[in-house]
């Protein structure tokens, strides 16, 4: 009886036996084949479920929110990276157009020198344009070739479609090239050009003087005799002024027309050679007469 009472006394025991029990119970109930849930099971799945149900909605929309951020970012990097692949594709294509159109005028040039060695004994110097002054009253351009070269002021210059210009100051690694358009009757500095008709350069025929801005056309006066000239004819230097060398295409005829006082003739030619948007030129260099 004493051994009773002890064995009542120890909670633990006890507690111990219960589990089991509830435990053994349990598992009868599981393991057997179940009917219908009762009225507490169902109450407790529900109860669950509803609680369930208000935690997963905002976890799931939350969870969509960081991942949509995340997708935005890697949005970001990709759109990034393309721009920088379409802006160096940009880049390198016009590096390609470039070169492709820089080719072009280069094989052209090589074919002018090549015609030119055959037609006279001058040396043309290749030259490109660095810079290029738009001041309306004193057109130039400046091409990386100077002193150091042996360029020297007054060499002729022109491009493969005829001449354009003059070298007007030398430095030592650049010089500075006025256009044809700057020739003015009125500065002392102009370089007037003495030109004839190709096919018939025995004889010359006038003094290029001006340019007249309005028309685009170069103004040739004191032409005597304007029989054996016509429109279309190809205008050429004769090479007695003392600057500009004989046989470089000057332009074309355009009209022919009664100059001051009538006594003379005033001619107006067309350049050949474009002053815009000039890229390479010629400086054209006379050997010396020993």
């Amino acid at each position: 009886m004493l051994i009773l009472f002890k064995f009542m006394g120890n909670k633990r025991l006890i507690f111990l036996m219960f589990g089991l029990v509830c435990f053994f119970i349990l598992m009868g109930l599981t393991l057997g084949n179940r009917g219908p849930m009762t009225w507490p099971e169902k109450f407790v799945k529900d109860s669950v479920s509803w609680t369930q149900g208000l935690f997963y909605k905002p976890a799931a929309q939350v969870a969509g929110f960081f991942e949509d951020i995340r997708q935005l970012r890697v949005i970001y990097e990709e759109n990034k990276t393309l721009k920088l692949t379409l802006t160096q594709y940009a880049r390198d294509t016009q590096r390609l157009n470039d070169l492709e159109s820089q080719n072009k005028r280069l094989m052209e040039a090589l074919g002018f020198t090549e015609r030119q060695r055959q037609a006279n004994a001058y040396t043309y110097r290749i030259a490109e344009v660095v810079t290029v002054d738009n001041d309306p009253y004193n057109s130039t351009v400046t091409i990386n070739l100077g002193d150091k070269d042996g360029i020297k002021e007054n060499m002729a210059v022109m491009t493969v479609d005829g001449l354009v210009g003059r070298v007007s100051k030398v430095f030592g690694f650049h010089s500075n090239v006025q256009l044809l358009k700057e020739i003015t009757d009125s500065d002392n500095n102009s370089k007037a050009i003495a030109v004839t008709v190709k096919g018939n350069a025995s004889q010359p025929f006038g003094m290029i003087e001006s340019y007249d801005s309005n028309t685009g056309e170069l103004v040739m006066n004191k032409v005597e005799h304007a029989d054996d000239m016509k429109v279309g004819d190809t205008i050429i230097t004769s090479g007695l002024g003392q600057v500009f060398p004989k046989g470089i295409e000057v332009g074309t005829i355009s009209s022919i027309g009664p100059g001051e006082f009538g006594i003379t003739y005033k001619v107006m030619v067309k350049p050949k050679a474009s002053f815009n948007r000039i890229r390479e030129v010629f400086v054209v260099e006379v050997p010396e007469v020993k």
